[in-house]
């Protein structure tokens, strides 16, 4: 019994978003409890990898942000590839509403940002932290609203996440790169041809690209750019069909089989290492500084108005219509949950500022601006929905 309640868990839509949040809260009790030397002990626990002269030697929590990482951006890269060749995102039509979207809910965030903080240029790098949704966390609260939700809302929110990664991932490589060094560099490029090749040869077996990308991943850790982005590159020469049977899907099956392990092990370890924020000591001016203040407003506010200026421009342009089953309640209740930027907005905070400082603690900001969001998109869908079944909604781009 109890096994089969395990697994009915774990099959639950929802259920990666549950063991995210759980590892979360986790994080925050230990870190506001005695036990908090244990788990400081844990995430600075030195790691060292050496063969000869070489060696890589970091703490526990570079190893999970620089190295577990880039298999979830590796898992991110495979979906992407994946839906831009036979998903959602193959089709022009179907991209226009949520990439535009996506791009006003990253560009608004930033500007909220930096309203906050534009006296304290400093702190103006940190522009980019509410501008990622956690696509996890918002799906796993769309879940809790069931079959009530049409398959269009489902599909319209994990577009503009998907985007949303794009952007992401693009901002890390051009505004979190430190110097770099370019016989690293050299090498991650070699690496390119040797994967192409592969590639065109049909090669399906995934053991030698994997061995290519620990090498890739190796060099662009010591470039100076971040080398979770690794991940993402090796995605894109992973083959999406066997020319010699093209009812195998080498891809597809090794999203397959990492989907659990970055769900329920991956994510929530990066949570559990990067959530633990110590109130300790923490007065008013640390709780309500412009950094983190600028991050929840960005994230709750910021979201919502730039993905709902977006889609009205879109509409009032023509250049897409209200997908089928949705109306523009819905699509703010899914700009709400836009703002649940838990896991990509932690990573780019490690990265803007290297986690809490004497002054602030950004990540505060991100679980206050994703808490308020994911409550306030659930409450909106949960009426929205609601109305939608009673056949009261309305859909505002049809003319009366």
């Amino acid at each position: 019994m109890a096994l089969r309640r395990i697994k009915a868990f774990f099959e639950f839509e929802a259920a990666g978003g549950i063991v995210l949040a759980l590892a979360a809260v986790a994080a925050m009790i230990i870190a506001n409890s005695p036990l908090n030397v244990w788990y400081e002990g844990f995430i600075n626990a030195p790691v060292a990898i050496q063969i000869g002269e070489f060696a890589i030697a970091k703490d526990a929590h570079h190893w999970i942000n620089d190295g577990l990482m880039a298999i979830f951006f590796f898992l991110v890269g495979l979906e992407l590839k994946r839906e831009v060749l036979i998903g959602e995102l193959s089709n022009v039509k179907q991209i226009i509403l949520p990439a535009g979207a996506a791009l006003g809910g990253m560009i608004m965030p930033a500007i909220v940002y930096l309203l906050f903080n534009y006296s304290e240029p400093e702190f103006w790098k940190g522009w980019a932290i509410p501008a990622a949704t956690d696509i996890a966390f918002a799906l796993g609260i769309l879940s809790l609203l069931g079959n009530r939700v049409p398959n269009s809302l489902k599909v319209f929110l994990v577009s503009i996440a998907i985007f949303d990664d794009i952007g992401a991932i693009i901002i890390i490589a051009l505004f979190y790169t430190s110097d770099l060094s370019l016989g690293s560099l050299a090498i991650a490029g070699l690496c390119l041809p040797f994967l192409y090749l592969l590639n065109r040869r049909n090669v399906t077996s995934i053991t030698p690209y994997l061995l290519i990308g620990v090498i890739m991943w190796i060099a662009v850790l010591k470039s100076g750019i971040h080398a979770t982005l690794a991940g993402v590159v090796l995605a894109l020469f992973i083959p999406l069909f066997d020319r010699t049977d093209p009812e195998h899907s080498p891809l597809e099956e090794l999203e397959h089989d990492l989907q659990n392990t970055v769900s329920y092990g991956i994510l929530p370890l990066f949570a559990f290492a990067n959530a633990g924020i110590s109130l300790k000591g923490a007065g008013f001016a640390e709780l309500f500084h412009s950094v983190p203040l600028g991050i929840a407003a960005g994230l709750f506010i910021g979201k919502q108005m730039g993905v709902m200026i977006m889609c009205w421009v879109i509409f009032k342009l023509g250049f897409s219509t209200m997908p089928r089953g949705m109306n523009f309640k819905q699509i703010y209740g899914a700009a709400l949950l836009c703002g649940v930027g838990f896991t990509m907005s932690l990573f780019i905070g490690g990265l803007a500022f290297g986690g809490a400082t004497p002054l602030f603690d950004e990540r505060l900001g991100i679980t206050m601006g994703s808490i308020v969001s994911g409550i306030a998109g659930y409450t909106m869908l949960k009426f929205s929905l609601k109305d939608s079944i009673s056949g009261t909604s309305v859909d505002l781009t049809r003319p009366s």
